[in-house]
């Protein structure tokens, strides 16, 4: 509930003032002329309220949380409970302390009479469009139940896919992380004192030594340089990332890479067939539901090509039509929504083109990670090889007697 300061004048031509407590304005205002017959000004008051800081809240509703959410409302619904009684049990239940903070308050809201969906858009801002989206066509075709179980089909796949993503990148992250660690310190620590010993004979050191001593020596003296820049650059990269131009550019560039390209094409396929599924499952029109796609897809380039495709939906073509030029999804997937449409099954097609391009996404994924390891280990290889060479050169020159190189 929001508060209102409000002036306004009452049926003995009186001025009055006061406050209110209302969902939004257009309820304060019709509540206001129950007593006054004009309301000449009204306005929000700011609630300035200590701001408690919970460090063990979530910065967002993970999708686990969201597919065990869904499918509480599911059960319960499904058992005839009142949304009000729902709402609040689903509330203590929950373990994930955002999420219970935000049924906590939609449950108030809903016991004075406003619909879920409503309530979710206002206490909800970290709660994805399209779980809102979703439970307002629920509510507005009568379908609340199978939209919460749509929803709970949806966030239960979308973690299991981020899930191993995850678990799959872990290894190779860590391996890699520990032997830029290892050698930094190799570098910096043990080389400056092997190559002393050595320049201690006073002889002249091959090519690849001083090369060697040369990358030792700036690291040793440049290292907070190093990091500094790495910091800056990747600040600057991620706040241009978070511009409309930088998501832009970005989607793009990934879109075009060797390897990653084909999976961020799979991803965007999977992600929007999904999505989409979802909200026509839901009773969503398609020109609604694709404009919702086209803010939650995470490829910002595929969310442009579905927005001129809504211009061109209303103008009457249909949704195959409308996609038929989009550079970044892929044919199959545009061709199916085409015989989809053609069928009267475009809601089944796209769950089903969605599973396929999710399976498809991982198994190009799973290829692309084991590459990693090889490639981690040649280029360690490489670099670890280097370094023993530099060392030992010199020293097998000395020891067998030999000029230096």
């Amino acid at each position: 509930m929001k508060t209102y300061k409000y002036r306004a004048i009452a049926s003995d031509g009186s001025p009055v003032t006061g406050v209110i407590e209302a969902y939004d304005e257009f309820e304060a205002i019709a509540e206001i002329r129950r007593t006054c017959t004009v309301v000449e000004d009204i306005k929000p008051v700011e609630n300035k309220r200590r701001i408690n800081i919970d460090i063990n809240e979530p910065l967002w509703v993970s999708n686990k949380t969201l597919a065990l959410t869904a499918n509480q409302f599911f059960i319960m619904l499904k058992a005839g409970l009142p949304m009000s009684r729902t709402v609040s049990l689903i509330a203590e239940q929950s373990d994930d302390r955002l999420m219970k903070r935000i049924l906590r308050a939609c449950a108030e809201d809903v016991a004075a009479g406003y619909s879920l969906a409503a309530s979710l858009e206002k206490n909800g801002k970290k709660i994805p469009p399209v779980f809102i989206e979703t439970v307002r066509a629920g509510e507005e075709s009568g379908t609340l139940e199978n939209s919460f179980e749509s929803l709970e089909v949806y966030y239960t796949r979308a973690h299991k896919t981020n899930k191993k993503v995850k678990s799959a990148l872990t290894y190779p992250v860590i391996v890699l992380l520990l032997a830029v660690v290892v050698i930094a310190v190799v570098m910096v620590v043990l080389v400056p004192r092997m190559i002393e010993t050595l320049e201690s004979f006073g002889t002249e050191l091959p090519l690849v030594t001083r090369i060697l001593i040369a990358i030792s020596n700036f690291l040793a003296k440049s290292w907070y340089i190093i990091l500094i820049l790495i910091a800056a650059i990747a600040i600057a990269v991620f706040a241009y990332g978070k511009t409309e131009k930088g998501k832009l550019l970005y989607s793009r560039i990934r879109m075009k890479l060797p390897v990653l390209g084909k999976i961020a094409r799979y991803n965007a396929a999977a992600q929007t067939a999904n999505t989409l599924s979802t909200l026509l499952a839901a009773g969503l029109p398609v020109t609604r539901a694709l404009e919702i796609v086209s803010r939650v897809v995470d490829m910002r380039c595929v969310g442009q090509e579905l927005n001129k495709a809504i211009v061109k939906l209303e103008s009457g073509m249909s949704l195959g039509e409308a996609l038929a030029n989009a550079k970044y999804l892929p044919a199959m997937l545009i061709e199916m929504i085409t015989v989809g449409e053609s069928s009267g099954m475009l809601e089944e097609t796209l769950r089903t083109i969605g599973q396929y391009y999710t399976d498809e996404a991982t198994s190009a994924s799973d290829t692309a990670l084991g590459l990693m390891e090889p490639m981690i280990t040649v280029i360690l290889g490489v670099v670890v090889g280097f370094i023993v060479i530099a060392i030992y050169v010199p020293m097998f020159s000395m020891s067998s007697g030999g000029g230096m190189m």
